[in-house]
C-alpha cells in the first residue's frame, strides 16, 4: 500500500546509486573477454566504468566509458578471439543475443552470410538504485504506464527500477515478460535487481505478446512489465491486458507521443486515428472540413512518459487529451519534471510538449485559410523523409512542387511501402478525400526523383517540354505504370512507384 508521501511529487530526490556487488559483475563480464583484451582493459584509466565494449573482425577493439570516451587498442581482432567469447558465453538465442548467467551484461552477435559469429557488442549492465524517485507517485498510482524515449537514455533501467519498488515496496503481485533477458538477466534465477518481481523468459521475440497473455491467464499478476512492445500483435495483447483490469508498464518505440501516434503498429496503445465525417453545423463550428482524424478508441496506457534525457522527464497524465490536441492542432499541454544535480526536482505542470512532426496528423485550425493555391502541386510527405524529398525538388531544378505539413492542404499524398501494406489510417483519409496516394519502394532521393518526374509530367502542359532530368529518376518514373491523369482529379485508385 503507498503511503500518502508517495502518491505526492517530490521535491527533492537522492542520485541513483549502483547497487552493491556491482564489482563482482564486472569481473565476470571481464572472465569471458579473451585474455589480450583482459590485460589491456585494466591498463585503462577509468576502466571499472567501461560501459561497451565493439570487437570486429580485423579492426580494432573499442572501449567506450561512461564519460562518452573512447579508448582504441593497438591491435587487430581475430578470429581466436571472437571465437573464445563465443565459447565462454555459450550458444546466442534467435535475436543474436546471448548473457552471462547472474547478471545483466549482453553479448550481440553480427554475423556473415554462412553465419559465422564476425562481430561482438558487449554491453554492461548495471542495476541502479533511485531512478524512479522523480516519478514515484506515477509509479504508485494504478494507471498503466507507457515509457518513451531514444536509445541509451535509461528505459530498461528505469523499468527494472519500477518492477523492484512495486514488489519489494507496494507488495504488488509483478511478473516480468523479458523476452531479452534485458530486465532480469542471464540464467534461470532472475537478477537481485528485480527484487520480488517474478520473471517469465520469452524463448523467441515473436513469441513476446504470447507470454504476455499467458502471464495474466496462468499467474494473477497486478501488474505486467514488457520491454520494447513493437508489433502490431504485442500491441493487441497490450490492450486486452489492459481490459482484463491489470496494470501495464512498458516501453516503446518512439520518442515523443506523437511518434507513437504515426506509427500505424502502435497507434492502438495510445487510442489510434480514424477518419470522422461531421455533420455541416458541426464542421462550421469547428472551422473545418467534414472529414476530420479523430482518436478511435480509449489509449492502452493512462499515462505516458518521454524520457528526453536521465534527468529531464515528460508527462501526459492524461493521454487521451494529449492525444485529441495533436490530432486538433492545438498545443499539447504536459508536465515536465528535471531533476538537478543537488536533488531538487524542478516541476511545470503546464508545459508545452515537444511535438516532432508538426501537424503530420492534425487539421489546421481553419482549414480554409491554410489551404495556399499557388499554382504549384501540394504534396504531402507521410512517413517519407522531408530533408530527401527537398532535396529530390532541388534536383529536379523545379518550383513547381511545395510540401505541406497538413492532409487538408494536400493534392496528392507520398508515402512508402511499408506505411502502404499496414494500411495506415492517414492513407485511408486521404483516399476518402480523393486524394491519390503514390508509393515509393524505398526512402530514397532517386526514388523521391522518379515519382517528382512523374508527377510534373502530368501536370505539364501538351505544349511544353519535358523538363531536364536525371536518367535514372526518369526510367523509374516511366516504368512503373502510373496513369496519365490529373493529380487534382479525385481518383479511388493508388498509383504505384514500383
Amino acid at each position: 500500500m503507498a503511503t500518502p508521501d508517495l502518491l505526492q511529487p517530490p521535491r527533492a530526490v537522492d542520485a541513483p546509486h549502483i547497487q552493491s556487488g556491482d564489482d563482482d559483475e564486472l569481473r565476470d563480464l571481464v572472465a569471458a573477454l579473451p585474455v589480450k583484451l583482459q590485460d589491456d582493459l585494466r591498463t585503462l584509466t577509468g576502466w571499472t566504468e567501461v560501459v561497451e565494449i565493439v570487437l570486429d573482425l580485423g579492426r580494432v577493439p573499442e572501449i567506450r566509458l561512461s564519460d562518452g570516451s573512447e579508448r582504441l587498442l593497438p591491435w587487430h581482432v581475430e578470429a581466436d578471439h571472437i571465437a573464445a567469447v563465443v565459447e565462454a558465453i555459450g550458444e546466442f538465442t534467435d535475436d543474436n543475443r546471448a548473457g552471462v548467467p547472474g547478471t545483466l551484461h549482453r553479448f550481440s552477435a553480427i554475423r556473415n552470410r554462412s553465419g559465422r559469429v564476425v562481430g561482438l557488442t558487449v554491453r554492461r549492465g548495471r542495476a541502479l538504485y533511485g531512478t524512479t524517485a522523480i516519478v514515484r507517485d506515477i509509479v504508485a498510482g494504478d494507471h498503466s504506464l507507457l515509457l518513451l524515449g531514444p536509445p541509451g537514455v535509461g528505459k530498461t533501467t528505469m523499468l527494472r527500477e519500477m518492477a523492484r519498488v512495486l514488489a519489494n515496496d507496494h507488495g504488488a503481485r509483478v511478473v516480468i515478460v523479458d523476452t531479452s533477458n534485458e530486465i532480469g538477466g542471464d540464467g534461470d534465477i532472475p537478477h537481485p535487481g528485480i527484487g520480488r518481481a517474478r520473471r517469465m523468459q520469452v524463448a523467441a521475440p515473436d513469441r513476446q505478446h504470447r507470454v504476455m497473455i499467458e502471464a495474466v491467464e496462468n499467474h494473477m499478476p497486478e501488474v505486467i512489465v514488457v520491454d520494447e512492445i513493437g508489433t502490431d500483435l504485442e500491441a493487441e495483447a497490450a490492450r486486452t491486458i489492459a481490459e482484463r483490469g491489470v496494470r501495464l508498464i512498458a516501453t516503446a518505440h518512439g520518442q515523443t507521443l506523437d511518434n507513437v501516434l504515426l506509427n500505424p503498429l502502435l497507434s492502438d496503445l495510445v487510442g489510434g486515428v480514424e477518419s470522422v465525417t461531421l455533420s455541416d453545423d458541426e464542421a462550421r463550428r469547428r472551422r473545418t472540413q467534414k472529414t476530420v482524424l479523430e482518436r478511435r478508441s480509449p489509449p492502452t496506457f493512462d499515462t505516458l512518459i518521454e524520457l528526453h534525457s536521465r534527468d529531464a522527464f515528460v508527462i501526459h497524465n492524461n493521454v487521451a487529451g494529449s492525444v485529441d490536441a495533436i490530432l486538433r492542432g492545438g498545443a499539447v499541454r504536459a508536465e515536465s519534471r528535471m531533476r538537478l544535480p543537488d536533488g531538487r526536482v524542478l516541476r511545470d505542470t503546464n508545459a508545452e510538449a515537444r511535438v516532432s512532426v508538426e501537424g503530420a496528423l492534425s487539421e489546421p485550425v481553419d482549414a480554409g485559410d491554410a489551404r495556399v493555391d499557388d499554382g504549384r502541386l501540394q504534396v504531402f510527405p507521410f512517413g517519407v523523409s522531408r530533408s530527401r524529398m527537398e532535396h529530390a525538388i532541388a534536383n529536379s531544378a523545379t518550383d513547381a512542387i511545395r510540401l505541406v505539413r497538413h492532409l487538408a492542404q494536400a493534392d496528392v499524398v507520398v508515402t512508402l511501402r511499408s506505411f502502404h501494406r499496414k494500411r495506415a489510417r492517414v492513407l485511408r483519409d486521404a483516399e476518402a478525400r480523393g486524394l491519390p496516394v503514390y508509393v515509393l519502394r524505398n526512402n530514397t532521393v532517386t526514388q523521391m526523383e522518379a515519382c517528382l518526374a512523374t508527377l510534373l509530367d502530368m501536370e505539364r502542359p501538351d505544349d511544353e517540354p519535358p523538363p531536364r532530368q536525371p536518367a535514372q529518376a526518369n526510367a523509374g518514373a516511366r516504368g512503373n505504370g502510373a496513369p496519365r491523369q490529373h493529380l487534382r482529379t479525385p481518383v479511388s485508385t493508388r498509383p504505384r512507384l514500383a
